[in-house]
């Protein structure tokens, strides 16, 4: 009998640490797309219009999802915004992740600003990205403030090989501080992978190939394999 599989949630246990292990792969991949569109480009906002400008090719439609004060190290969430005034139809993505976070009782999307070190924003910024329906997200300049926005846009495109996971995650788990065993599961759900975990080891079938997924007794990686079918 196949294994119904449990959808990816956000359980009421679970630390931030735990929630960006389980969202933070899917994003990284995300990033990797928009990355590999843009390459060196370095992005022009205009946030009247609400778009993202890159070249004469690479133009996108954003969302204000939050912006950063490095004067005083503060994240502010562009939901609460009554002093710089983001128009209503820009703050969506944002409203949406405040819901989130009333939600699941996640402290970091439902207060309006708080001190945090600059690179800490990016991992709010990719759970905000994979909990999202939207490619990516891009940190973007505008007068003293870094914006994080977010772009939905069929110009990224999405690469789902066998191979592309396995280094994706890979760096993933090697490169932030996480807990391994629930970000390869998050990562496969959310990619549409068929998972199935045993006591030792945990299984991703991408089509027919097969990532297989080996962890020490503390959760570690041991050992990341994959198996393709010609």
């Amino acid at each position: 009998m196949k294994e119904v599989q449990t959808p990816l949630t956000i359980e009421e246990k679970d630390s931030f640490k735990t929630i960006f292990s389980k969202y933070g792969a899917y994003a990284y991949d995300k990033q990797e797309n928009l990355a590999n569109l843009i390459g060196d480009l370095t992005g022009s906002l205009d946030i009247d219009n609400g778009t993202l400008e890159f070249n004469d090719d690479i133009k996108f439609d954003v969302q204000i999802l939050a912006f950063y004060s490095n004067e005083f190290n503060q994240l502010s969430w562009a939901w609460d915004n009554e002093n710089i005034g983001f128009d209503e139809s820009l703050v969506k993505n944002s409203l949406e992740i405040k819901k989130f976070g009333e939600k699941y009782d996640i402290a970091e999307f439902t207060t309006p600003s708080y001190k945090i070190d600059f690179d800490d924003c990016h991992i709010i910024a990719m759970i905000a990205s994979s909990l999202l329906d939207v490619d990516a997200y891009y940190l973007a300049s505008f007068e003293d403030l870094d914006i994080f926005v977010t772009i939905k846009s069929d110009l990224i495109k999405k690469d789902n090989s066998s191979e592309r996971f396995r280094k994706t995650f890979n760096n993933f788990q090697k490169n932030f501080d996480v807990f391994a065993r629930p970000a390869f599961e998050g990562y496969a759900k959310l990619k549409g992978c068929e998972f199935k975990e045993r006591e030792e080891f945990s299984v991703a079938k991408n089509g027919e190939d097969r990532l297989i997924a080996g962890f020490s007794e503390r959760g570690n990686l041991t050992h990341l394999q994959l198996l393709e079918v010609d």
